[in-house]
């Protein structure tokens, strides 16, 4: 199982800092989309330069223009592009369309989606590379909530997937255990006192 880093900062510098901290114990660097939208592609450019062994994501959660916008992040250096799993079937079509000219990959993100396990199958099945079962910081913001659904759905749909929306060091290995190519930690890494040492210890719990 890969381990992702989602990097929801808001400055090039900020993530470029965090990326030197982390990138030794980590796969995917991803950059979240707050940062895109507040720094601009550029931001996908400049930790492509820094980090040219990783693969980068950049979190476009493409609702519209599947192909041009997939197009617009490959051109500035991105290995992985998002497209919203609630988006029409052309618009991840079209990003794939964009993924195979520039031979990268597109997730489909499935936040905000109902049924979670039909639409990752209709996601993988238009060419997408995996799918993401996400959760959004303002749905885990809300009482009760925990990471079992996700994982539950991920386990069912039997295609390619990452988790994201609580996965820390408790959570991982149940992550793992649903059969997860993918965990994806946000806060659990870039909320910590010392990010690097959280990112090696994720690492580790991975078997």
């Amino acid at each position: 199982m890969k381990l992702q880093v989602a990097m929801d900062l808001l400055t090039i510098d900020d993530a470029l800092e965090l990326a030197g901290k982390v990138a030794e114990h980590v796969d995917i660097i991803e950059l979240g989309t707050p940062l895109i939208k507040a720094a601009g592609l550029a931001a996908v450019t400049a930790i492509k330069e820094a980090h040219p062994n990783k693969i980068v994501f950049a979190d476009m959660k493409t609702m519209d223009a599947g192909e041009l916008e997939a197009d617009i992040a490959f051109t500035a250096g991105a290995d992985l592009v998002s497209v919203l799993g609630s988006a029409d079937d052309s618009t991840i079509a079209g990003a794939v369309k964009a993924a195979l000219v520039h031979n990268k990959g597109i997730v489909v993100d499935l936040i905000g989606v109902a049924d979670k396990v039909s639409r990752a199958k209709e996601a993988r099945a238009l060419g997408a590379k995996f799918v993401e079962f996400h959760a959004g910081l303002d749905e885990q913001a809300q009482p009760g909530y925990d990471l079992n659904g996700l994982l539950s759905a991920g386990e069912e749909a039997r295609v390619p997937f990452s988790v994201a929306g609580g996965v820390n060091l408790s959570t991982i290995e149940a992550v793992q255990r649903a059969g997860a190519d993918v965990a994806v930690a946000g806060g659990s890494i870039y909320g910590a006192a010392d990010p690097a040492l959280a990112a090696k210890e994720l690492r580790a719990a991975i078997l």
